[in-house]
């Protein structure tokens, strides 16, 4: 475990299934084992790139346990427990905590799209049903809503709202959130990690750490040393396979195509409406891990 509470460098695990859909516990178990031993001192579990809008909630806790399980005290587990129904959320979040979850994600409710005070109100009520740290999630691309500086800086007050992940992509409202609070900050978007490293963020929540991990440690590392000239070149080196898994089709259907790729996983099966790789796509990654230095 490291003294951050999320880890520094984290990535928004696939959640690996069988040609049927079903979850397969043997390959969470490899691609758990592939990602501390690529670097990473934190996983999400249940992200966006865990395809957690088409897991049960049974399937949602059942995977908590076995990353808790497989990670031990090697890394901090983040369980996902996003839903625009507080009440909900709130019981996912005990029960994440039950199953071995060592903090929690929580993004805006979506869909209805509640005014900044009934934000407030449903990050608190998730903050006040567990003793674990929580981690907001920022992406108004998918939610529809985003967090507003206010709104975080008020949350900021809560003692278990420790973090923001930032998939918002505004690095000025950012520097005024990070200026006004102790939040540490975490860059969900791989073509913003280079930028919200340098502006201050203690890490990132990645998806193109499925491969890179070890490029990223790097890349933290550099910055931690004020190398900012060695991990401006990390950064670049890194462009193909991130445009790669960012921006062909999705990041869960390609970070799992990838995954195949290298043989950690053998099936790239994703749940509708999430269909896998087409091979025009397939030919895209390939060439991107063949170009890019992982090492």
């Amino acid at each position: 475990m490291t003294s951050a509470p999320f880890g520094r460098l984290v990535t928004a695990m696939v959640t690996p299934m069988t040609p049927d859909g079903e979850l397969d516990p043997a390959g969470t178990r490899r691609v758990v084992d592939h990602l501390l031993s690529t670097g990473h001192d934190g996983i999400v579990v249940n992200g966006t790139t865990g395809e957690a809008p088409t897991l049960t909630s049974a399937e949602s806790i059942e995977m908590v346990e076995w990353v808790s399980a497989a990670a031990g005290d090697r890394a901090t587990i983040v369980a996902g427990v996003g839903s625009n129904d507080t009440r909900h959320a709130v019981e996912m979040a005990r029960l994440a905590a039950n199953a071995g979850a060592d903090a929690l994600l929580v993004m805006t409710p979506y869909y209805n799209r509640p005014t900044q005070a009934g934000v407030l109100a449903h990050c608190r009520a998730i903050a006040d049903a567990t003793d674990l740290p929580v981690l907001l999630y920022d992406i108004p691309g998918r939610t529809g809503i985003p967090f507003a500086s206010e709104t975080l800086i008020a949350l900021a007050q809560h003692p278990q709202i420790r973090g923001v992940k930032d998939a918002k992509g505004d690095l000025w409202a950012a520097t005024h959130v990070m200026d006004r609070t102790d939040l540490q900050w975490f860059s969900g978007a791989d073509e913003l990690n280079l930028a919200h490293l340098a502006h201050g963020a203690t890490g990132i929540v990645s998806v193109v750490g499925h491969v890179a991990g070890r490029r990223y440690a790097q890349m933290i590392a550099a910055i931690d040393a004020g190398d900012l000239s060695s991990a401006q070149r990390i950064h670049r080196e890194l462009v193909p396979i991130v445009d790669a898994l960012m921006t062909t089709s999705q990041g869960a259907i390609m970070a799992k195509a990838a995954l195949v790729e290298l043989g950690v996983i053998e099936h790239a099966t994703v749940r509708l409406p999430y269909v896998e790789s087409p091979p025009e796509h397939l030919d895209i990654l390939r060439k991107a891990l063949a170009v890019t230095d992982l090492a």
